[in-house]
């Protein structure tokens, strides 16, 4: 009897630890996209406090999205030597520093301060990717691989809005960034002391989460996956043409993604759009991850049910016709239509320019597939090893940056041209991006194809 109540006690005890494990892993997906998710109210902040160009505003982006091309590699080598619960825990360890960093900012009162921590909380994030993924699905029983993944996702995506949302709320916060406020030095200085705090204040939290982490890590990794006795490099991969087509593709898809709603908070507060403050802007940009959530699990559905080439020619297409009706409308004055909308406290009457701002959020619904199914195709067709082809689309998701470089250096040009209609012109950027991932879809139909045999794609 004594046996059977101790039995019993050690059977639930396994299968607390298991949970808890299980909960922590997940957690990760929520914590990566909040912080990446950040930086988009962080970019309209760090513009007024440093008196930016579009250009130098978008180096927040390149700052953390180029990381991801530094730092896959050598991620996947520290993963393959240490395993998944010490690369778990470096890789919030890693965020925390880079979070302490962009903290120190507001003693070294230098814009070069916040970029070095983005790229190193980015350092950490990109190897919280590695190990997660292919973690999750390696949990418990097999055949709840599927939903453990989706389940982690509905997280990542979560954390996604509630990034945007806790950043509006904190980071565009107070009289700096009223509309047609008179900047001073001493609004700055608040400003940057408010940022900077936050910083500190995310350190706090995940340091405290970090722990618990740890505290699960022998679980963690009872629960990991062998680990390969050889690691293909992403590089080997350069070799097959579809891995190459595919990788682009998702340097593309990214960059548009990230360019699009970097820029969304300054495209919606001007006159002729929403006419809106930045902080109410701040709180309407997380839509566009709401909308990508929702589309993921429509997605899905529709997925089991009509070819995987097709849903994507369709988002591709439907991305496109919503650039060109944002730059369409470039100078389409902001006609009353009747009504309003409260947000955040604010009236909004609703004029013309609720139609560019509604087809740019509805990008998210339309970007919402976009990164796994290109994942998937380009499995499926590249003649690498799926190992090597996924580091290779892994390393590629740097598109964020430097397509974000662009996005503002664009931005910047037709501001000397066309002021008042610059930010809907350089739409011309994404729909650049979403063409090429068009054409990738069409090509992909008659490709050759085959079973992917090794490997966890990763996720975005």
């Amino acid at each position: 009897m004594t046996e059977a109540i101790a039995g019993n006690q050690a059977g639930r005890s396994r299968a607390a630890g298991f949970a808890l494990a299980v909960v922590s892993v997940t957690a990760l997906f929520f914590i990566w996209a909040f912080v990446t998710n950040l930086i988009d109210p962080l970019v309209k902040s760090m513009k007024v406090i440093y008196t930016l160009t579009d250009f130098e505003a978008q180096l927040n982006q390149f700052a953390f999205f180029i990381a991801y091309g530094f730092v896959s590699i050598p991620a996947a080598g520290y993963l393959a030597r240490r395993g998944y619960a010490s690369s778990i825990v470096l890789g919030l360890m890693g965020i925390i520093a880079g979070c302490i960093v962009a903290w120190s900012t507001t003693l070294s009162h230098s814009f070069v301060t916040v970029l070095a921590g983005l790229f190193i909380a980015a350092s950490g994030v990109t190897l919280l990717q590695v190990a997660a993924n292919p973690l999750i699905a390696s949990m418990g029983d097999q055949k709840g691989a599927h939903f453990r993944l989706n389940l982690s996702q509905a997280f990542n995506s979560l954390g996604a809005y509630a990034g945007g949302t806790f950043g509006a709320a904190f980071l565009l916060k107070g009289d700096l960034f009223k509309q047609d406020v008179v900047l001073t030095d001493a609004l700055k200085d608040d400003g940057l002391s408010f940022v900077t705090g936050v910083y500190i204040a995310i350190a706090a939290a995940l340091a405290l989460f970090t722990a618990f982490v740890f505290v699960s890590r022998k679980t963690i990794a009872a629960h990991a996956p062998a680990m390969a006795a050889h690691a293909e490099s992403p590089l080997s991969a350069l070799q097959s043409r579809w891995a190459n087509l595919g990788a682009v593709a998702i340097f593309l898809y990214v960059g548009a993604e990230v360019c699009v709603i970097s820029g969304m908070i300054f495209f919606l507060e001007q006159k002729q759009i929403l006419n809106v403050p930045s902080q109410i802007a701040g709180y309407i940009t997380p839509y566009f991850m709401l909308l990508a959530m929702v589309g993921r699990f429509a997605g899905s559905a529709l997925l089991r049910k009509f070819a995987a080439t097709g849903m994507l020619t369709l988002v591709a297409a439907g991305a496109s016709i919503l650039c060109l009706i944002v730059i369409a409308t470039y100078g389409m004055a902001a006609t009353p239509l009747g009504g309003a909308i409260t947000l955040g406290g604010s009236s909004i009457p609703i004029t013309a320019g609720f139609i560019p701002a509604i087809a740019a959020i509805f990008l998210g619904l339309f970007n919402s597939i976009m990164f796994p199914t290109i994942f998937t195709l380009t499995l499926e067709r590249s003649s690498a090893p799926a190992s090597a082809t996924s580091g290779l689309m892994c390393m590629a998701i740097c598109g964020g940056g430097i397509i974000s470089l662009v996005f503002g250096g664009v931005v910047d040009l037709f501001m000397h041209l066309v002021p008042v209609g610059a930010r809907s012109l350089a739409f011309v950027v994404p729909l650049g991006c979403y063409l090429y991932v068009l054409w990738f879809a069409l090509a992909a139909r008659s490709a050759t194809t085959h079973a992917i045999e090794e490997g966890v794609a990763s996720a975005h």
